[in-house]
């Protein structure tokens, strides 16, 4: 897939209490961990500690075929997580997963970590490229259970959960249709033309800079606190603060909080107005949900998100920062200490400006945003 984010390094938190004794045990893990069940794919497990005690850390996966410089970030990331041992496992027909096992094995074993063994799977078999003895790793492969094991019934415990295929979780970002978008167009028209009422009339751009920026930062917070409580934002609130995260400040003041104890609820806030914003304005929220699933562990839905993002505004430099982060396989703690406190943002960024307002101007005044009203009512 061309759009996609070739590798998607999961962070030690994933795969919690899963307890891996055996070739079908890894492989049973492999979509909860992955979040779908992988095809076509070359996936690199990195387990940390001594043999017994020893404890998965990691998982990576490329797309296959591979790309060029596929795997210049491999080794310096097992170095920098520690990863004493790994599993090599290539989902797909031989001549599509041999290359890429060919490749990337001399590199693991150069690197001195322990290639504990390297697999291919296909249509619910596998095939050793380690063990030749026809007794354990015979010619037509070696049977397993795809998803009745009992690493599936501990995964679900754990609330893991693995979706038929990757196509399955990008539908997850689907945008929403029939009367729920034709009637967020109309919400986001009507606020839109009310915005540029007002900005037409102000006489203080400025005052009017910070009594938005203020706005918007206390609608990011309490539209945070609405989906902690398990509510969620109506058609005006969520138009209103689409167009709101088109400021960078207030965009950042949503970064700002997104930490370890609320990514969860910035991934459910984030996802919903990614499907509901009108397409010019979901950048801000793409990239904030890239966020939010990158901290959750769920690098394949921070790199699905991310591509809308880009996709809409190719421009879009928080969407592009995160995405070289994903290609270059960053664990998402390397941002934890380097992303400002909203008190930082407020002093580095000093105080609202009508300059800050640019973006959202340019936006409100894209055709498709000043769209009457009644055609956008029997669209859909």
């Amino acid at each position: 897939m061309t759009t996609d984010i070739p590798a998607s390094p999961v962070p030690p938190t994933s795969g919690p209490g899963l307890l891996l004794g055996s070739t079908e045990d890894f492989l049973g893990a492999v979509p909860y961990l992955m979040g779908f069940h992988p095809a076509d794919s070359l996936i690199v497990i990195g387990l940390r500690g001594r043999r017994i005690t020893g404890r998965l850390h990691l998982t990576v996966r490329w797309d296959l075929p591979l790309v060029a410089e596929a795997f210049d970030q491999i080794v310096p990331l097992l170095r920098k997580e520690g990863i004493t041992r790994v599993i090599v496992v290539g989902y797909g027909p031989g001549p599509l997963v041999t290359p890429a096992v060919d490749a990337v094995t001399p590199l693991l074993r150069r690197s001195g970590v322990t290639l504990i063994d390297a697999l291919r799977v296909e249509e619910g078999r596998y095939w050793s490229y380690t063990c030749s003895r026809s007794d354990c790793c015979p010619a037509g492969g070696t049977p397993y259970e795809r998803e009745a094991n009992a690493i599936a019934a501990q995964a679900t415990v754990h609330g893991l959960v693995a979706l038929p295929d990757r196509e399955t979780l990008e539908r997850l970002l689907d945008p929403v249709g029939g009367a729920a978008r034709a009637a967020m167009r109309r919400t986001t028209a009507r606020i839109t033309r009310e915005l540029l009422d007002r900005l037409a009339r102000c006489e203080d751009i400025d005052g009017f800079a910070a009594e938005f920026v203020a706005n918007g930062m206390f609608r990011v917070r309490g539209a945070i606190g609405t989906y902690a409580s398990g509510g969620r934002l109506d058609d005006e609130q969520a138009a209103r603060l689409g167009l709101e995260l088109a400021v960078t400040r207030i965009r950042d003041e949503a970064w700002a909080l997104i930490t370890d104890e609320t990514h969860d609820v910035h991934r459910r806030l984030w996802q919903d107005l990614t499907r509901r914003l009108e397409p010019r304005f979901v950048p801000p929220a793409a990239s904030l949900l890239g966020v939010a699933a990158w901290r959750d562990g769920d690098c394949a839905l921070a790199g699905i998100a991310l591509t809308r993002a880009r996709d809409i505004d190719p421009g879009y430099s928080m969407a592009n920062l995160l995405t070289h982060a994903l290609h270059h396989l960053l664990p998402p703690h390397v941002l934890k200490g380097r992303m400002p406190s909203p008190e930082e943002l407020d002093r580095e960024m000093g105080s609202p400006q009508a300059a800050w307002l640019l973006p959202m101007v340019a936006l409100l005044e894209e055709p498709e945003a000043l769209a009457l009203e009644e055609p956008e009512a029997s669209a859909g």
